[in-house]
């Protein structure tokens, strides 16, 4: 008898154990009060004005330019950065049996025609090296084998970018050329330049490009495109001692790049403030330099640099962004997202919608959650409004309010959790003081339940390749969800929110 009612003690307990696990967790409250009349400051949106992509030749693709305007529709970017313009698979470069250098422009032209047809421009990123004029034909890793080696010579080398520039100007115009961008090279700091030492030797191949594209005309060229923050000061020093042109600094931060490489420290930094991290450093390295007002162009940053689906395909990337925006605002010029869209091969061609594709629109034109957070944040406003009652509060991590030059408010306000944390729900209050001549609220939301395909293509048990039909099924699931609408009581704003959701809250006049 004793086991018998030790048994249903036990029973009972786990009973009221398992009970207690089906429910919800308690949510945290999180409150936050922002004055409709205060000063705002300038907020340009840094963010979306420049988006990476994949090699140049992927450009020609319908898929590409379909991804591209979509993602133009929603942001209005300006910029396009791809890489290996100069490849062989461009067929501009090549040495004839006497050793004399011939430039073919056909695909360069289509190239740069599709861009400015869709409008927008090239940040164009010179690299790799033809195989005609590299000192190694040695490849990179990456799928189409670029070549990240050395030119036999350097003057050669100066001479095919002054072609290639000139060129430019001559069927775009000197006006229009003016207003793009020029940098040398990608991340000749790691594995993407086999120079020998790696700075110098970058240095004599800047040097060499940069002379060449100030021969053209007074056009914009920087670098040194580094990945991880990596060669700023030494970059302007170099500059400045040789009076080499430079006329913008130019890096990369990825979120789950590590200390060590990033700021030289062991510290633990989360996948949160990496990159606000390295844009701090940066800006700092900038303001201490003979340099103070050069441009700061970080022409690639995401969440990460690895093929991560709980990152970048899920709706994990719209706190993360929005939190990175808050933490990087006025710390820059541009920041360009990498990528715009999973036209994209460095790993080879792509085997499955979801596979932690860089971009914002995986294979079959389906677009992410990341696709529809960019799409919101889009929205906020070109004033900042800071915390507080008098807007000289303390700033929360978790909302960005925004005045809009109609004097509608624009707030996101998001519940981050890292990816591999289920996270917990939470209420939040944002309250709006001066708020009387506010009457209505729009709320959009982007999580797991809303505006995320993955979630779709999950519940579809993952096929590799999606018939038309689930094509067409996660299309649909992917889509900016409907806002809701209230009236506005004048004073706050109450919203719950899941893990890794994204909320823009639209007070309207």
């Amino acid at each position: 008898m004793r086991r018998t009612l030790l048994n249903f003690a036990s029973t009972a307990v786990l009973l009221l154990t398992f009970v207690q696990a089906q429910q919800p967790a308690p949510s945290q409250r999180l409150e936050v009060t922002f004055d409709a009349r205060a000063a705002g400051r300038p907020f340009p949106h840094f963010w979306e004005q420049m988006f990476g992509s994949g090699r140049a030749i992927l450009s020609l693709r319908d898929s590409y330019r379909r991804d591209l305007r979509a993602v133009r529709d929603i942001t209005r970017f300006s910029y396009v950065r791809l890489h290996a313009i100069f490849d062989d698979e461009t067929g501009l470069y090549s040495v004839d049996s006497h050793g004399r250098p011939s430039l073919n422009f056909s695909y360069v032209d289509q190239i740069y025609d599709g861009l400015i047809e869709n409008g927008v421009r090239p940040f164009v990123e010179m690299s790799f090296m033809p195989r005609d004029l590299a000192a190694s034909t040695q490849p990179h890793a990456f799928w189409y084998q670029p070549l990240p080696n050395p030119p036999k010579s350097y003057e050669a080398w100066g001479e095919m970018v002054y072609a290639f520039v000139h060129h430019l100007v001559d069927r775009y115009g000197a006006d229009e050329v003016a207003k793009w961008y020029f940098e040398v090279w990608n991340e000749p700091n790691i594995d993407f330049w086999t120079g020998n030492p790696k700075q110098s030797t970058y240095f004599q191949l800047y040097d060499a490009a940069a002379r060449a594209v100030k021969r053209v005309g007074p056009l914009r060229v920087g670098g040194p495109a580094t990945a991880q923050a990596a060669w700023i000061p030494a970059m302007i020093a170099h500059a400045e001692s040789g009076k080499i042109p430079l006329d913008f600094v130019s890096t990369h931060v990825y979120a789950n790049d590590t200390s060590e490489d990033v700021l030289g420290t062991h510290e633990r930094i989360s996948r949160h403030d990496m990159v606000a991290r390295a844009v701090r450093k940066v800006y700092d390295d900038v303001q201490r330099s003979a340099r103070p007002d050069l441009p700061i162009i970080w022409s690639e940053y995401n969440a990460s640099y690895k093929n991560e689906v709980a990152v970048t395909d899920s709706p994990f990337m719209g706190p993360w962004l929005a939190n990175t925006i808050r933490e990087c605002d006025g710390l820059q010029t541009m920041m360009s997202y990498w990528t715009f869209s999973d036209v994209f091969e460095e790993q080879g061609v792509v085997q499955t919608p979801f596979y932690g594709g860089f971009g914002l629109i995986a294979a079959g034109a389906i677009p992410k959650a990341a696709f529809n957070d960019f799409a919101l944040l889009h929205r906020l406003g070109a004033e900042r409004l800071l915390p507080g009652g008098d807007g000289n509060g303390s700033e929360v991590g978790w909302a960005l309010a925004t005045r809009r030059a109609d004097r509608s408010l624009a707030i996101a306000v998001w519940n981050y959790a890292e990816p591999e944390d289920a996270g917990q729900p939470a209420d939040y209050r944002v309250t709006v003081r001066n708020g009387s001549v506010y009457h209505q609220i729009r709320i959009t939301t982007v999580d797991r339940g809303h505006g995320s395909a993955l979630t779709s293509w999950e519940r579809m048990n993952r096929p590799d390749f999606p018939s038309r039909e689930q094509q067409q099924a996660l299309r649909n699931s992917g889509g900016l969800p409907k806002p809701e609408r209230s009236r506005f009581n004048g004073r706050h704003v109450d919203l719950h929110l899941e893990p890794h959701a994204l909320s823009l809250v639209e007070i309207l006049r």
